[in-house]
């Protein structure tokens, strides 16, 4: 497969649409990580994403017929532009099937390239299923965002474009979703060039390529976070696979508040702004070069895309410092007394204080929530050192999402009414209704006690919900939970609500 899928690449028709993109040398990152880091920038494509590629490739090897009879996808993101911009440009009919969640934005942006819209169901399966049923109905062609071997071809030609700009490379770091850029990448790397490492990176919620590999055949996940929704895939396409699971180096998955330093990386040497898809790769890259002390090479990152929502960047920003390692998130127990936060100062020494949330408790002890600049992972575990050595009770929460997404905007007082409290996290639809629906579903059997949400511009909120359950209803909560429909995580043990809220 991999010659006929060079080939493929050799003959791939992208130019009608996508440009070839620059590969910009990162200053700021090369000297702060001892490697010649370079920048793939395809959130410079006309449509911000290299998915105008593979969409408009495989436009080009359409039939007459196949063209007057229009083109459909289902698609929430990068591919739909794509697939919208690829068909305008083609004077062919698109339609673009979207979940109902998808933001107003996006919706905005296809419709704006001449494609129908077409809003159905809340998840991307949903709107899949639907649009296969309107391509057997109305023959329509499909045109997958992904598991299509001229889809791949487009995608492999940015490796075409990168071999002839930068003659030593030791290694590529590419983003993962479905498979369909780095399978097309790297087989025109491998074939050509088989020395360089191709190394897939994967948001660590979404990691289908890293499970396949270990499972040895691709396999699907239960379940998927939506933080990175570019790569939000559930299983590596069948085509991709094939290619992935013998010319891939190595998978590295990344989290979150990674992706939000990458985030501020890319911005600090370019003044763009890239989607976390699209800086996946640079969180993977600089977790490579920490994990395997790299210095001295010519390390390749993929800039993906920069189609991202203006309200998540209130997100990015309060948690690129923890992916970068650079803020202690801790809950610390001082004395209810006066000069207590004076000499908890002291003892922290230069180090600022980013955060400070408290309030009064009782005569005795007082809980601090409070973020402190650090310089690194061993500079916050001297923190914590530090402070057990001076007698104080702390807590380090900077791994506890639950601290970090809601607590430490909640931190209030404990209640001595609630009684029976249980917690939970859940993702909601980010539509009108999703509450309502939420509060109609949940019945009359549970007071809510406690309830947090926060918009992050994305295709889901996060909302954390305390709810009174009695003994006697707890069996019937828990299938009233599983009805919902709606992901949730129990978080009645987790510690920062016992400290702060519970």
């Amino acid at each position: 497969m991999l010659n006929n899928l060079v080939k493929k690449i050799l003959n791939a028709k992208v130019y009608g649409a996508a440009i070839a993109t620059p590969l910009d040398l990162a200053k700021n990152l090369s000297s702060r990580l001892n490697n010649q880091i370079w920048i793939k920038r395809e959130d410079l494509q006309p449509v911000f994403s290299f998915k105008i590629r593979g969409a408009y490739n495989l436009m080009a090897q359409l039939t007459e017929k196949q063209k007057e009879n229009g083109v459909i996808c289902a698609s929430a993101g990068n591919h739909a532009q794509g697939l919208a911009e690829s068909a305008r440009l083609m004077g062919v009919k698109a339609t673009i099937v979207m979940p109902k969640t998808t933001p107003e934005i996006k919706v905005s942006a296809v419709r704006s390239k001449g494609a129908k819209v077409i809003l159905h169901g809340d998840a991307y399966d949903d709107a899949l299923e639907h649009s296969l049923e309107l391509t057997e109905k109305q023959g329509f062609t499909y045109v997958h965002p992904y598991d299509d071997p001229y889809v791949m071809a487009g995608q492999g030609t940015v490796a075409m474009e990168l071999l002839s700009q930068i003659e030593s490379i030791d290694a590529v770091f590419i983003p993962v979703g479905g498979g369909g850029l780095i399978s097309g990448m790297a087989a025109y790397i491998k074939y050509l060039r088989p020395e360089i490492k191709v190394i897939g990176v994967e948001y660590e919620e979404s990691a289908c390529l890293a499970a396949a590999l270990e499972a040895g055949e691709p396999v699907r996940l239960s379940q998927v976070g939506i933080f990175a929704d570019g790569v939000a895939v559930a299983q590596i396409g069948e085509h991709p696979w094939q290619i992935c699971k013998d010319h891939v180096d190595q998978v590295i998955t990344v989290t979150a508040d990674e992706i939000c330093a990458a985030i501020k990386d890319v911005f600090d040497d370019t003044r763009s702004v890239a989607e976390p898809a699209g800086a996946l790769s640079i969180a993977g890259m600089k977790k490579y070069i920490e994990a395997n002390d790299i210095s001295n090479q010519n390390l390749v990152t993929i800039c993906s895309g920069a189609n991202i929502n203006f309200d998540r960047l209130r997100h990015v920003a309060e948690r690129a410092e923890i992916g970068e390692h650079r803020e202690a998130v801790l809950a610390v127990t001082i004395p209810e007394k006066p000069g207590s936060y004076q000499h908890f100062i002291n003892v922290i020494g230069r180090r600022s204080i980013t955060e400070f949330n408290y309030r009064y408790a009782d005569k005795i002890s007082a809980r601090i929530f409070v973020g402190i600049q650090v310089s690194g992972n061993e500079d916050r575990l001297t923190l914590v050192k530090q402070l057990d050595e001076e007698g104080y009770a702390v807590l380090d929460l900077t791994e506890d999402d639950l601290a970090k997404s809601h607590i430490r905007h909640m931190v209030g007082g404990h209640s001595t009414a609630v009684t029976n409290e249980v917690i939970y996290r859940f993702e909601f639809p980010e539509r009108p209704g999703a509450l309502l629906n939420f509060l109609r579903k949940l019945g009359k059997n549970y007071n809510i006690s406690l309830f947090h949400y926060r918009n992050h511009g994305a295709a889901y909120g996060r909302v954390l919900c305390g709810m009174q359950v009695k003994p006697e209803y707890q069996a019937e909560f828990a299938a009233t939970l599983d009805d919902l429909g709606y992901p949730y995580w129990d978080e009645t043990e987790n510690p920062a609500y016992k400290l702060f809220l519970g």
